[in-house]
Formats: structure tokens, C-alpha cells, sequence
């Protein structure tokens, strides 16, 4: 069919210039759209159905209806769900109207922050499929929607969500650690950039221009504290919209010099994130602590003198952030002299990962549970409230990372059977452990957070042999 015959040409172009499909890396995918003359779509398009055997119609089936679940809470958010970070944020901004301008008076950008918002509080209500995190999947979501409402030819929305689909999957692959330089910030504006130029139909190498725009302010933005901080979440997620739509209108309606490869751009944001995260994490955790959503039930399994020296640091905190901040004020100018002289020139992890390790830990029990025990590293240990219910009722019920009530009830059951639980803090980066004994056996799992509901597993008893088979059974992904 003519309307499909860039992929075709993208289908000889693979056989041609002998590309792998799933091998060749996105800027090598954009130079070789731009040298045979079609869109970045064709060929992303082309290489999935080489790697999946899909036919186009198939294709387009598949990528629209991987949405299913995370647009069920974009609708929940949107109608009446209720988030422990953002409150009603999406109800309150939808019902002042979408079309006066609640955020923004763009209808469709406005539409499309509210809609991630909304997404969000679904996330916090029923759960979110990650991609690189939870964090990425809203604003994916929201261009979904907001794409099918506000543009009349489908095609157009279909192949711009399966160029942010392939952007995706490569931030899911090159996310390690905690930040959100390479989750719901980072992918978020790099993938929305790209889908905008796309739908626009704009040229791979401004999609390529637009990625690169997008990605750059979002180098090293951590994300710890907004997962446990009432609030800030919001403007974060929101912003990968308003980043995302600025880079691409800057590329397409522009002839502004962009000389960075996207490969660099985008190993360089994975660099910085994995050596960077751990540090920017202990500066944001140590200020932002004692704003933290806390869980009185959970906190009664951590020793006492944990939760005197949390208290202690909470209130020393306060009383530093006056100092440093008078500190700063005492050099601050007069604002009628406000300026320097002229210068010229210029300058997902919290939760799916642990629920997994505890479903392994599930599969190798035999007996009744008596005891738990919990090694975290410093960052997730922090966030206890939100993770340790995710490693109980897998490690109990064997439940999966989107079972809601199970989440909800286990501790509670747990305090009911009398199971003894212990929460400890690991310096080490990236640790996440846990020791179980039932009447039967001792049984351990010694693994790392990988984010996105990844773990890498390190020992496990009986054997690690065994923890690896039943994680591939159970469809968790090992890395």
C-alpha cells in the first residue's frame, strides 16, 4: 500500500545495509531513515516487525492496546482518585476546565498536563505499568489521549506513539538507579519530544534535534525526595510535558545549530545518572527527610534508636536550613542593584523492584512464615513506608507488583499472624535483601534494584539457580 511505503523501504533498507534489527542504536536508526529518505516511524516500525513477526496491522493493534492498564488510571485519576502525595490535583485543575486554561491556555498542552497528573494519582491508587519507572509512564499516557482527542488522522497518533515507545524502551534499558534524569523527567521530555515532531511530521534529524533539546535540562535531576514529599511530584512529571513540546517546537520551527548526537546525549544522561544518583540522593534526602509520608505501623519494626536518630536529624535539619540560608542571604545584593556586570557570551524504583524480589523469595518458601528480615540501601530504606508493604505481600502472598488490595492489607495481616519483622539499613548502594524463616527452612534472596520492577540477583538460598528459574517463570526481568 502507498501510504506504507516507507516501510517497505524501510524493510529493504535493513536487508540492504545489513542492519540487526534490535541492535542498531537510535542515532544509527535516524541516520539511516534520513540517508533512504523516510520517516523515523517507517524504520522504527520496520525493525518491530522484523524482531516480532508482526504484520502492520498487527503492529498497530499491539502498540495502542500496551496502554490499556495505564489509561485505566489516567481515568481514575481524572474522576475520582485520591493520591498520598497529590491529593485530588487532576479532579481540582480538570474541574476548573480544560478549555479556560487551568495550567496553560494551549488546549492541548493544558489537557496534557492535567492528564499526566491525573495518571499519577492512578499510579498511587491502582498502580502504573513502569517503563524506565512509573514516573515515564504518565506523561507517555497522556500523549496517548490527548493525541486521539485532539488529532483527527489516527495514523499520525499511531506512528508518533511508536516512535516514543522505541525512545522508552531504550531509557528502561539505560535507567540503573534512582533519578529521574532517566525516568519520568528525562524519558518523559525526550520521548514526548520526539512523538511531537513525529506527529508533525517532521524529519528523523529533527526528531533527533528535539531529543537532544529535551534531554539536556533534565541531566542529573534526581527524583528521591518527590516520591515520598507531598507535592513535588507534580510540577516534575509536568514539566517533561512543557520540556518535551518547548525542544520540539524549538527543532521544527527553527534552524538553530544542534551538533549533539543523540547516542551521546543519551549515554551521557546514563553516565551521570549512575555515578551522580547516589550522591545527589544523600544531599536531597538529608533536606528533605523530614517532609517525608510516613507509616507508624511500619515504623514499629525499626529499632528505636533509628527512628530517636530520624527524629533528631528532622529537627537539626530545620534549624540548619535557617543557618545555611541566612548564610546565603547575608551576601545576597540590594534588589535595586540586583545585577552583576554585563557578561558576553553564555552556560520507577521504590516499589516494583522490591515487591519482585519478594515474589521470587514466595516461590522458593515451603511452611508457614514466622520471621522477616529487611536489608535496604540507604535511599530505599528511607522510603520504607512505601516499599516494605510491596516486599511483604510479595514475600506473603505472592502477589504481584499491581495487586492493590494486597498492598493495602498485608501489613495488617501480618501484625495479625504475628509474623516478627525486621527492617535494617545497608550503606551500600543498590541492596535490597531478604531473609525469610518459616517452620520448615531459612530461605534468602541477596539482589539489586535495578528500577522499573528489575532486580539483578547476587545469592539466594536454597540456591541462586533456583531464585533464577522461578523469577524467569514468573516473567521478571533479570539483569
Amino acid at each position: 500500500m502507498v501510504k506504507y511505503a516507507g516501510i517497505n523501504k524501510a524493510l529493504k533498507g535493513f536487508r540492504d545495509k545489513k542492519i540487526h534489527a534490535g541492535k542498531a542504536t537510535i542515532g544509527e536508526l535516524i541516520n539511516t531513515a534520513a540517508d533512504i529518505n523516510i520517516k523515523l516511524s517507517d524504520i522504527i516500525i520496520a525493525e518491530s516487525m522484523i524482531q516480532t513477526g508482526w504484520n502492520i496491522n498487527e503492529f498497530f493493534d499491539r502498540v495502542l492496546n500496551v496502554f490499556n492498564h495505564n489509561l485505566r488510571a489516567l481515568e481514575l485519576g481524572l474522576k475520582k482518585g485520591h493520591s498520598f502525595l497529590l491529593d485530588r490535583v487532576a479532579r481540582d485543575l480538570n474541574e476548573s476546565s480544560i478549555k479556560n486554561g487551568a495550567v496553560l491556555d494551549d488546549i492541548f498542552i493544558n489537557k496534557s498536563i492535567i492528564y499526566t497528573l491525573a495518571t499519577e494519582v492512578g499510579n498511587h491508587e491502582m498502580g502504573l505499568q513502569p517503563a524506565a519507572g512509573t514516573g515515564d509512564s504518565c506523561p507517555y499516557t497522556w500523549l496517548l489521549r490527548a493525541l486521539i482527542e485532539t488529532e483527527s488522522d489516527l495514523e499520525k497518533v499511531k506512528r508518533g506513539i511508536s516512535v516514543l515507545l522505541k525512545v522508552s524502551t531504550i531509557f528502561r534499558s539505560g535507567k540503573t538507579t534512582t533519578g529521574c534524569n532517566m525516568e519520568g523527567y528525562g524519558a518523559g521530555s525526550t520521548a514526548t519530544a520526539a512523538c511531537l515532531v513525529e506527529v508533525a511530521e517532521g524529519t528523523p534529524k529533527q526528531i533527533e534535534h528535539a531529543m537532544v533539546l529535551a534531554l539536556s535540562p533534565t541531566i542529573a535531576v534526581p527524583c528521591t525526595p518527590r516520591v515520598m514529599v507531598p507535592g513535588l511530584c507534580a510540577n516534575h512529571i509536568a514539566s517533561a510535558i512543557t520540556t518535551g513540546n518547548n525542544a520540539a517546537k524549538i527543532a521544527l520551527n527553527s534552524s538553530m545549530k544542534v551538533n549533539v548526537d543523540i547516542d551521546a546525549m543519551i549515554s551521557m544522561a546514563a553516565e551521570v545518572h549512575k555515578k551522580a544518583a547516589p550522591i545527589i540522593t544523600e544531599i536531597n534526602v538529608k533536606w528533605m527527610r523530614p517532609y517525608f509520608n510516613k507509616n507508624e505501623d511500619i515504623d514499629k519494626w525499626v529499632d528505636s534508636k533509628v527512628l530517636s536518630e530520624e527524629r533528631k536529624s528532622a529537627a537539626d535539619i530545620k534549624k540548619e536550613s535557617s543557618d545555611y540560608m541566612r548564610n546565603i542571604i547575608k551576601n545576597s545584593p540590594p534588589i535595586d542593584n540586583p545585577f552583576g556586570d554585563v557578561v558576553v557570551g553564555g552556560s520507577s524504583m521504590a516499589v516494583g523492584s522490591p515487591t519482585n524480589m519478594g515474589r521470587i523469595v514466595h516461590e522458593l518458601l515451603e511452611g508457614e512464615i514466622e520471621e522477616i528480615k529487611i536489608e535496604l540501601t540507604y535511599d530505599l530504606f528511607v522510603r520504607r513506608a512505601i516499599n516494605v508493604p510491596g516486599i511483604l505481600m510479595g514475600a506473603v502472598f505472592g502477589a504481584k507488583t499491581d495487586d492493590i488490595e494486597a498492598y493495602k492489607k498485608v501489613v495488617n495481616y501480618v501484625k495479625e499472624k504475628g509474623i516478627k519483622v525486621t527492617i535494617n539499613k545497608v550503606d551500600t548502594p543498590e541492596i535490597q535483601r531478604l531473609f525469610v524463616r518459616t517452620n520448615s527452612g531459612r530461605y534468602m534472596l541477596d539482589s539489586r534494584n535495578r528500577g522499573g520492577g528489575r532486580i539483578t540477583i547476587v545469592d539466594s538460598a536454597p540456591s541462586k539457580e533456583m531464585a533464577i528459574k522461578e523469577a524467569k517463570k514468573l516473567g521478571i526481568v533479570i539483569v
